[in-house]
């Protein structure tokens, strides 16, 4: 366990160690749409890649969701390490494992169901509409197995460990491209070929967890009995629910700005697809600082050490920013060479390039933000999380993104402007309530 023990020893390394493999992990989980796309865009139809970009923001409006959800058990887990009382380590995952059973059957039916009034929501180009709505009840027939990775690797990333979820991942993400391969290249199913590919690849990921888990020493024990509805759900929901609210209300936005760009036409509702992808491969490194010094933090704050808490902080947002200007500059210099690999369509590349350009600076800044973020909800501070998350979103993203779309000449890079200028406004309401959270605390102190 020395090695999952964040109270000690040097922050800048130990976070590094534990962040690469959430990063490898999270790269491959963006594979996942990315290979989709890729390969309809190589072997399907231009719809297609419309179908596939706005069936996956919907798909990942449940599965942001269901994360959000898994945040607090990797907190509590956190915790309860940084506490010593390993026992009840146990109980948190019975209760989780019941939990998310049901929640997985509820979010299957209802996009089973509503599939075709989630569509015609989005405004999707009217030779897309059956296509999406294919990918999307595909997808949510398959939702059990989606929730269960999720799941499976927040209970890891809990306990400090962030290489097995990488293990998971990667398993999947070989499922899937082969599977993309054959359903989309060799059986000609486009849409619904890339669906079932991703479905099977996350069956085939969580079947082999759970015979890798067995043959792991773990740091606590869990019986029958602790499978089982009990007072940790609460626990976990408390500090997991206002995390996945703001998710959903944040996916939500992308969802209309989905639709905005819809209204402008199939070339751009592809080339806003195709830019979707890449910026999943930009926001990798703040989202796995956020996850790492998520579990960081709350071990600290349960071994009663704030001062490394806060420096974990701090450590984070020099990581990401650093690392930001490279990808951020990439992004905006040669945005056209990355969407080439998902299109072959010029006027697709096009576009995909116009949204990047004004979207690029969101590498750099979104470090800084999701550092907060993470020692935020290691401290279990996630309803100021979900509040500012909310302020960003409906103060700034919605309204800029609505107004841009709108103009006579509107441009995807004007849309794209949109994302880094809420988040630079949510780093100005971090930083002042970074400031009354830690005073307050120090004079508790």
């Amino acid at each position: 366990m020395t090695d999952n023990n964040f109270t000690e020893g040097r922050i800048s390394g130990k976070l590094l160690k534990f962040m690469i493999p959430i990063l490898g992990a999270l790269v491959l989980q963006a594979m996942y749409g990315a290979v989709d796309v890729l390969i309809v865009g190589q072997f399907g139809t231009t719809a297609g890649i419309s179908a596939v970009s706005t069936g996956s923001s919907i798909v990942n409006l449940v599965i942001f969701t269901v994360t959000g959800l898994a945040m607090g058990i990797t907190v509590l887990i956190g915790v309860y390490l940084g506490q010593k009382k390993e026992k009840r380590i146990g109980k948190v995952i019975g209760g989780a494992i019941c939990f998310f059973a049901v929640v997985s059957v509820v979010l299957a039916v209802l996009m089973l169901v509503f599939a075709r009034p989630l569509v015609m929501l989005m405004q999707a180009p009217e030779e897309a509409v059956d296509l999406t709505i294919t990918y999307v009840r595909i997808c949510g027939g398959g939702m059990i197995f989606v929730i269960a990775y999720n799941v499976i690797s927040s209970v890891f990333r809990g306990l400090g460990n962030s290489k097995l979820p990488l293990i998971f991942v990667a398993i999947a993400c070989v499922v899937n491209i082969f599977g993309d391969l054959f359903f989309v290249a060799v059986l000609k199913m486009n849409v619904a070929g890339a669906a079932l590919a991703t479905i099977m690849a996350q069956a085939v990921s969580v079947a082999l967890s759970l015979i890798i888990i067995r043959k792991q020493q773990l740091p606590f024990t869990i019986s029958r009995e602790d499978i089982c509805f009990n007072p940790e759900i609460r626990n976990f929901v408390r500090v997991g629910a206002p995390i996945a609210l703001q998710e959903i209300l944040t996916e939500l936005s992308f969802l209309a700005l989905c639709a905005f760009i819809n209204r402008l036409g199939l070339e751009a509702s592809s080339g806003y697809g195709v830019a979707n992808k890449i910026v999943a491969f930009v926001m990798l490194v703040p989202g796995s600082l956020m996850q790492s010094i998520s579990s960081f933090v709350a071990q600290n704050v349960g071994a009663g050490k704030e001062k490394r808490a806060r420096q974990t902080m701090l450590c984070g947002m020099a990581i990401g920013a650093g690392i930001g200007v490279f990808i951020g500059l990439a992004a905006f210099l040669r945005g056209d060479l990355l969407a080439a690999f998902f299109s072959s369509d010029a006027a697709v590349i096009a576009r995909a390039f116009e949204y990047l350009k004004g979207f690029a600076l969101e590498a750099v800044v979104t470090s800084i933000m999701f550092s907060y973020i993470g020692y935020y909800n290691g401290h279990g501070q996630t309803l100021f999380v979900m509040l500012q998350g909310l302020a960003q979103t409906f103060i700034v993203r919605l309204p800029m993104s609505y107004f841009m779309s709108i103009q006579p000449e509107a441009t995807l890079t004007q849309i794209g402007l949109a994302a880094p200028a809420a988040t630079i406004f949510g780093i100005i309401i971090n930083t002042i309530y970074f400031r009354y959270y830690t005073s307050r605390k120090m004079r508790r102190e």
